[in-house]
C-alpha cells in the first residue's frame, strides 16, 4: 500500500472516530433591528448571522451526514429581551412535508425543528423547544438520557414556557423563526455566557432525526455531546414578573339537585434572578383537570393516579429526584377517621372526596456552580365530615384531615457535565397531635468521563411522629454499562420494615432486599430488517428481611425493534421460577400467603402511525403453577386520521383471570381467602377536531366494567398455604365507571386561554354480578350520573408590557 493510501485510510479512520468527538460551536450576532415574527426573515441582520447546517443522522442510521435535497440551515440572533432562531428546512419534494395540527405539546403525525439550550453548559439538563410544520409548539426540560425526539415522552413535556414562533411552507421545503425571551431560560450572570446548544430535525414520513452537533447513539448521555453556543454578551435582561389570573364558572347538576360556583385566582412566576424562579398559586382552580382512570382495585394497595394539575407537573424535575414526591398527597382524598367515631353507633354520612388546597408556592433554580436548589411549600385546609348517631339521628362534625403543611427541599450538585450528588428532604406538618413525618434522601449518579459506565445510589431515612414513633431507611446500588452494543446492569437495594414515606411520597413494598441484572444488545445501524433492534435478558430475586422467604423472582427475555416501514414489535417471555409468599395480601402484619411459579408471554404490535390507519396491538397470557389458574387478555387500538385536522383513536382492552386468589375479609380471628374469576373490559374513545394550531375541540371517553366472581372461600393457614373453611361471608363485586369530556381549547394569545368544557361521569359498584352490559350501563346512567359545564378565563400579564399601559 503506498503512503498516500496509507495517509488518506488513516485521515478517514480519525475524521470518523471524531465525528461525533468534536463539538460544534456557533456564534450568535447581537442585533439593535427589531425583529418580527412572521418565518420570512426580512431583516437585514439575519444575512450576516453565522450559519450552522451540516446536519447529521441520529436515528436510525447514527453519524450518516443529511441528504443535500434537505440540507437545513440554521441563524442565531439576541438582543437584551430574548434570542432569535431562524431555520430553513429544505425538501426535495414539499407536498409530503407532514404536518398534522395537534393540541401543544403533542407531535402527532408532522415534520419537527428543535431548539436545545442550556444556559449553564453543563451538559444535564435542556431545555427544548420544538415546532412542528403545522405550527403547533412543543417544550421540555429533558434531564433523562435516551431519544432526542419529541416522541420520546419520558421526558418532561409538562413544562410550558411562554414563546413565539411562526412556520411557512414554501417551494422549497419549509421555515421557522423563533423567539425566546430570556425569561424561558436559566443561566448564569456572567457577562460572556456559553451556552449548550443543539438543533434538531425531524423528518417524518421518513422516521429520521437530525442534530446539528452529532450525537453518538453508542453512548447512553445525550445532552452532554451538544455543541456551544458563543457570542452572548452583556445582555440586560428585564424584570421576570408574570400575573395569570383567572375565572371559572361550573354548573352542577345530579340527582342531588344543581349548583352554580364561581372561582378566580391567580398563578404568579417571579425570576428572582436568570437563575431562579418563584411560582405561587393562589386560590387554586382544578376544576378542568383530567378525570382519573379510577378501577376495581383488589390489591392490597391504593390506586396510583397520575398528576394532571398544572403546577404540580411543569418544572418539577429538580422535585421528582429520589422518587420522594407523590404530589396527588397534596390535597388528595383525607385519610384520617375522625377522633370518638363509634363504628357501632354512628356512621359517616358525608366526607369530601378531596382536601381544599389553600396555596403553593415553589422556588427553582441552578447557580452558575451547578447547584440547584428547589423549595415547595404547600398548605391544605382542615376538613371535616359529616357524622350520624344511628340511634338518636343526631349529627356532628368529625376531622378528617387537619390543617397540614407540606415541604420539600431539594439541593442537587452537577459536576463533570455527567454527574451529580443530590440531599432531599420532605416533611408533612400536621396541626394537634396527629402524626408528622420526615423523611431524607441523599443521592448520587456517578459518570465516567467517556460516558462509558455509571454507578448510581441512594440511601433514603424516614421518621414518624405519631404514638408509635418509629424510624426506617433505604438504600441501594447501581452499576452500569451504559454505551456500545452490548451494555449491562447490576442492582441492589434493602428496605427496612419501618421505611414509610406516604405521607409526601408514596412507597407500597417494604421489609425486603433485591438483587437484579440485565444484559442486552442493540443495533446502533440499520440492518436489511430493522431500522433499530435491541433485546434483553433480565433476573430479579426478592428475599423478605424478616422469614427471609422469596418474595419475588423473575427471569426474562425480551426483544424488540422497528422494522424498515417504521411498524413496532416486541415479544416478552418471562418465568417466575421459584415459589413465592406476598407479604401484603393477607392486609395482617407478620402473615403472608403463597404465589405459585407461572409463566408470562407478551407480544405488542404497533403499526407505522404515518399510515392513515394505524394500529396497536397487544396479547398477553399467564399459565400459574396451580391447576385451572391462568390470566390472559389483549388490548387493541385502531387510530384513524382523516385529514391533518381530526383525529380518531379508540382503545379496547379486556383481561381474565381464572381461579384467581386473593384476600377478601378478615374477622379479627382468621383471615379468608377466595378463589375467583375476574374479568374487566374498558372501551375509550378519543377524538381531536383542530381547527388551526391555537384552537382545538377535543372528546375523551371511557366506559370501564369489571366484576369479581367468588365461587370457592379458604382460610389463611399460618405457613401461607389455604385450607378449605366454611368461610361464605364475603360478597361478589359489580363495578362500573363512566367518564365523559367534551372541551373546547382556545389559545387566544401566548400563555391566555379560554376553555369551554362538558363532563359528566357516574360510578355503580354492587355485590350482584350483571353480567349483561346494557343492564350494567341502565344502573349506572340511572343512579349516578354527573353533569358538569364549566367555562375558564386565565390571561397571562408580563410586568414590563404592563407597566407601559400606566
Amino acid at each position: 500500500m503506498s503512503k498516500f493510501l496509507k495517509l488518506s485510510l488513516l485521515l478517514f479512520l480519525f475524521a470518523g472516530v471524531n465525528s461525533f468527538a468534536q463539538k460544534k460551536i456557533l456564534v450568535a450576532k447581537t442585533t439593535a433591528e427589531k425583529i418580527v415574527i412572521d418565518g420570512k426573515f426580512n431583516e437585514a441582520v439575519w444575512k450576516d448571522a453565522p450559519l450552522a447546517g451540516d446536519f447529521v443522522m441520529f436515528q436510525p442510521d447514527n453519524g450518516k451526514p443529511i441528504d443535500s435535497s434537505k440540507n437545513t440551515e440554521v441563524r442565531i440572533l439576541y438582543d437584551n429581551d430574548a434570542v432569535y432562531i431562524a431555520a430553513v428546512m429544505h425538501d426535495n419534494d414539499p407536498s409530503k412535508i407532514r404536518k398534522e395540527i395537534t393540541q401543544r405539546d403533542n407531535v402527532g403525525t408532522a415534520d419537527i425543528f428543535g431548539v436545545f439550550i442550556n444556559g449553564f453548559n453543563d451538559g444535564q439538563q435542556d431545555f427544548q423547544f420544538f415546532v412542528t410544520a403545522a405550527g403547533v409548539q412543543l417544550d421540555r426540560l429533558a434531564t433523562e438520557d435516551g431519544d432526542v425526539s419529541p416522541d420520546n415522552f419520558s421526558q418532561d413535556f409538562s413544562w410550558d414556557a411562554i414563546w413565539d414562533s411562526k412556520v411557512v411552507i414554501t417551494d422549497f421545503g419549509w421555515t421557522v423563526e423563533m423567539k425566546i425571551p430570556y425569561a424561558a431560560l436559566r443561566f448564569s450572570k456572567e457577562n460572556v455566557q456559553t451556552w449548550g446548544l443543539n438543533f434538531y430535525r425531524s423528518i417524518r414520513r421518513d422516521r429520521q432525526h437530525y442534530t446539528w452537533s452529532p450525537i453518538d447513539s453508542e453512548i447512553r448521555s445525550t445532552r452532554n455531546q451538544n455543541g456551544v453556543l458563543e457570542g452572548i454578551e452583556n445582555i440586560k435582561t428585564s424584570t421576570r414578573l408574570f400575573f395569570i389570573p383567572y375565572s371559572s364558572y361550573y354548573y352542577e347538576n345530579n340527582e342531588s339537585g344543581s349548583a352554580n360556583k364561581f372561582k378566580a385566582g391567580m398563578d404568579i412566576k417571579y425570576g428572582i434572578n436568570d437563575s431562579f424562579t418563584l411560582d405561587a398559586i393562589l386560590v387554586p382552580d382544578f376544576g378542568q383537570t383530567r378525570f382519573d382512570n379510577v378501577i376495581l382495585n383488589l390489591s392490597p394497595f391504593e390506586q396510583q393516579f397520575s398528576e394532571n394539575r398544572p403546577f404540580f407537573t411543569e418544572g418539577t424535575d429538580l422535585f421528582n429526584k429520589g422518587a420522594l414526591l407523590y404530589s396527588r398527597r397534596i390535597g388528595g382524598a383525607p385519610r384520617f377517621t375522625p377522633e370518638n367515631y363509634d363504628q357501632a353507633n354512628e356512621t359517616i354520612t358525608n366526607t369530601p372526596a378531596t382536601v381544599n388546597l389553600l396555596n403553593a408556592v415553589k422556588i427553582s433554580g441552578r447557580t452558575k456552580k451547578g447547584l440547584g436548589i428547589g423549595v415547595l411549600n404547600a398548605v391544605t385546609e382542615r376538613t371535616y365530615a359529616t357524622i350520624q348517631n344511628n340511634t338518636t339521628g343526631e349529627k356532628r362534625e368529625g376531622i378528617v384531615e387537619p390543617l397540614t403543611n407540606y415541604n420539600v427541599l431539594v439541593l442537587d450538585q452537577r459536576f463533570n457535565q455527567n454527574s451529580s450528588v443530590t440531599l432531599v428532604n420532605t416533611n408533612t406538618f400536621r396541626e394537634g397531635s396527629y402524626r408528622d413525618a420526615n423523611v431524607a434522601g441523599l443521592l448520587f449518579d456517578l459518570n465516567t468521563k467517556e460516558n462509558s459506565y455509571n454507578l448510581s445510589g441512594d440511601f433514603k431515612y424516614s421518621s414518624i411522629t405519631s404514638d408509635g414513633n418509629y424510624d426506617g431507611f433505604k438504600t441501594s446500588l447501581n452499576f452500569e454499562k451504559t454505551s456500545g452494543k452490548y451494555r449491562y446492569t447490576l442492582f441492589g437495594k434493602y428496605l427496612s420494615a419501618d421505611y414509610d414515606i406516604n405521607d409526601l411520597g408514596i412507597g407500597f413494598q417494604t421489609d425486603y432486599h433485591n438483587i437484579y441484572a440485565d444484559f442486552s444488545y442493540r443495533i446502533l445501524n440499520p440492518n436489511k430488517i430493522f431500522n433499530t433492534f435491541r433485546t434483553d435478558v433480565k433476573s430479579s430475586l426478592e428475599l423478605e428481611n424478616t422469614t427471609g422467604k422469596v418474595q419475588d423472582n423473575f427471569a426474562n427475555f425480551s426483544a424488540e425493534g422497528n422494522t424498515r416501514k417504521n411498524d413496532y414489535y416486541k415479544f416478552l417471555v418471562q418465568i417466575n421460577p421459584l415459589e413465592s409468599f406476598d407479604f401484603y395480601q393477607p392486609r395482617v402484619a407478620g402473615r403472608y400467603s403463597y404465589v405459585p411459579r407461572s409463566l408470562t408471554s407478551l407480544f405488542v404490535f404497533s403499526s407505522n402511525y404515518n399510515n392513515t390507519l394505524a394500529i396497536d396491538f397487544n396479547p398477553s397470557a399467564k399459565l400459574y403453577d396451580e391447576k385451572g389458574r391462568k390470566d390472559y387478555g389483549f388490548f387493541f387500538s385502531p387510530r384513524y386520521r382523516i385529514n391533518d385536522k381530526i383525529l380518531l383513536i379508540y382503545g379496547f382492552n379486556y383481561f381474565r383471570s381464572m381461579n384467581d386468589r386473593g384476600f377478601v375479609a378478615y374477622d379479627g380471628a382468621g383471615i379468608y381467602y377466595a378463589e375467583r374469576d375476574i374479568k374487566t373490559i374498558t372501551n375509550e374513545l378519543s377524538g381531536k377536531f383542530a381547527l388551526n394550531n391555537k384552537m382545538t375541540i377535543n372528546l375523551t371517553a371511557r366506559y370501564y366494567w369489571s366484576f369479581s366472581d367468588n365461587h370457592e372461600f379458604f382460610a389463611l393457614q399460618d405457613d401461607g398455604y389455604l385450607s378449605a373453611t366454611g368461610f361464605t361471608g364475603a360478597p361478589d363485586e359489580n363495578f362500573n365507571v363512566w367518564n365523559f369530556d367534551l372541551s373546547y381549547s382556545w389559545w387566544f394569545a401566548p400563555a391566555s386561554q379560554i376553555s369551554v368544557l362538558y363532563r359528566n361521569n357516574a360510578l355503580d359498584y354492587r355485590n350482584d354480578i350483571r353480567r349483561n352490559i346494557g343492564d350494567n350501563l341502565k344502573n349506572l346512567f340511572d343512579n349516578s350520573l354527573n353533569n358538569i359545564f364549566s367555562v375558564s378565563f386565565r390571561y397571562y400579564i408580563d410586568y414590563n408590557s404592563a407597566k407601559k399601559w400606566f
